[in-house]
């Protein structure tokens, strides 16, 4: 029973959000403005987390952004976003080099998305919007998938259960990019449904592996600035050649992602074998 109610309470709150979500994204559809970033839904993310927080007594530390351990966790989550992008670049380089083209390095401030594509300039202004607009995206997805919705999980499920519920949301959550595509016709329904797919997978790694991250860290502060660096970078470098931009993006958007969660794994692992080791 408790179970039951633990699911109906993180589906209401999630379904919740989803509306507003999909409101923003269709109608005011804020990333297509000055500001790049679907931002008000992520503000209501905050609040009802915050209003959460208030009716269980608890705090954000609770969640995971308490003092300890920020800066080891800023550090460790920006080194695995650094070396993971490093060598996806690469390989997009060489792939690109090989097809024989001529590939270069760019530096612009566009929306993310695998399918459509704004363009806000390299301003100061223009970089200073995108880092406040995934800040505040990172503090409220992380604050709500690998806090909120971990937290709660936890309570009546096994650590790995309740992580992989939070990374099966995550990724649902962001099957919503696809729907404006398929709206005005420039997606049909069979590639709507084949990168929607690929949003779930791609998304769901990373919400595992960050929430695989809190869990070891006891902390949200590696999977944030892992987060937040993805998304910047994704944001900001962008490979060019000569018949366009980031045309194999999906290539190295996958390959930091699977390199992310093996990096996790094989240090998890290493975790749990010197606590046998300490046991023996």
């Amino acid at each position: 029973m408790e179970n039951r109610r633990t699911i109906s309470v993180i589906s209401v709150m999630f379904v919740l959000l989803m509306i507003v979500r999909v409101i923003e994204i269709v109608f005011v559809k804020t990333d297509q403005t000055w500001v790049g970033e679907n931002i008000l839904h992520k503000i209501c993310c905050i609040l009802l987390i915050w209003i959460s927080l208030d009716m269980l007594r608890l705090h954000w530390s609770d969640l995971g952004f308490s003092k300890k351990g920020v800066f080891t966790g800023l550090k460790y989550g920006l080194a695995l976003g650094i070396s993971t992008f490093f060598l996806s670049y690469a390989a997009e380089f060489i792939v690109l080099f090989v097809m024989g083209k001529h590939p270069s390095l760019r530096f612009y401030i566009t929306n993310f998305s695998l399918t459509q594509i704004h363009t806000n300039g390299s301003s100061l202004s223009a970089v200073t919007v995108c880092m406040i607009g995934n800040i505040v995206n990172v503090y409220a997805e992380e604050g709500l998938f690998r806090g909120l919705f971990y937290k709660i999980g936890i309570q009546y499920y096994s650590q790995k259960t309740a992580n992989i519920i939070q990374a099966l949301l995550f990724g649902i959550w962001h099957i919503t990019n696809v729907i404006n595509p398929l709206l005005d016709g420039s997606m049909n329904i069979a590639m709507a449904v084949f990168i929607g797919i690929g949003y779930i997978l791609l998304s769901g790694i990373l919400a595992y592996e960050w929430g695989m991250c809190a869990a070891l860290s006891g902390t949200l502060w590696i999977g944030a600035a892992e987060h937040l660096f993805n998304n910047f970078i994704s944001n900001s470098l962008h490979t060019v050649t000569e018949t366009g931009a980031d045309e194999l993006m999906i290539i190295r958007i996958t390959l930091s992602n699977i390199l992310s969660l093996l990096f996790v794994l094989v240090i998890s692992q290493k975790n749990i074998h010197n606590k046998c080791c300490i046991q023996i």
